[in-house]
């Protein structure tokens, strides 16, 4: 009973850690990648559809983005999200693609991001610790219903807080390596 507190919140943190590094995925580090337009869809036929279930994206090289969308009519609605977007790049198209230029980070933008990256960090370590705190609540609860005893109830509410800092640490080294591929110029 206690193991399976323990098991639940281990996956709802590894859940919770998952989710962080595809959101780190889609922060721009200064050169292309096809990661920069997950999370951005575009109105296609009446329905918010993501960008890559529209159209065929690739990076030719690191300056360059190209979205080849598979219908054309749809090109404008793609350029319509990107501008949209928070991505900061300017759209261009020929009629059958899209291209989109990365420019290089400035230094300003690339502080911005690192800024992003913290506060995206902060909300996954209060999701952890929600986590910890529901764990907790119900080890407790087992031991008020005399489910467990006290010596149970103490070693799960150790292995809680060890499971707990265990993923706080993940997600500040995951900050800090995104943090470095920002700042490195």
């Amino acid at each position: 009973m206690l193991e399976d507190v323990l098991n639940i919140a281990k996956e709802k943190m590894e859940k919770v850690l998952n989710n962080y590094k595809e959101e780190l995925k889609s922060v721009r580090t200064g050169k292309a990648s096809v990661h920069m337009l997950d999370g951005i869809t575009v109105n296609y036929y009446g329905t918010q559809t993501p960008i890559n279930q529209v159209a065929t994206i690739s990076t030719p090289d690191p300056t360059l983005i190209v979205i080849q969308p598979w219908d054309i009519s749809v090109i404008p609605e793609i350029e319509k999200a990107i501008l949209a977007s928070d991505i900061g790049i300017t759209p261009s198209n020929d009629g059958k693609i899209i291209r989109l230029p990365v420019p290089p980070l400035t230094e300003e933008r690339r502080k911005q991001l690192v800024k992003n990256v913290h506060q995206m960090a902060e909300e996954k370590k209060i999701s952890i610790r929600h986590i910890r705190h529901e764990a907790r609540d119900k080890i407790q609860k087992m031991k008020k219903d005399k489910e467990i005893s006290e010596d149970d109830e103490k070693r799960g509410l150790d292995k809680v807080q060890k499971l707990t800092d265990e993923y706080v640490k993940k997600i500040d080294e995951l900050s800090k390596e995104k943090e470095k591929e920002l700042l490195k110029v």
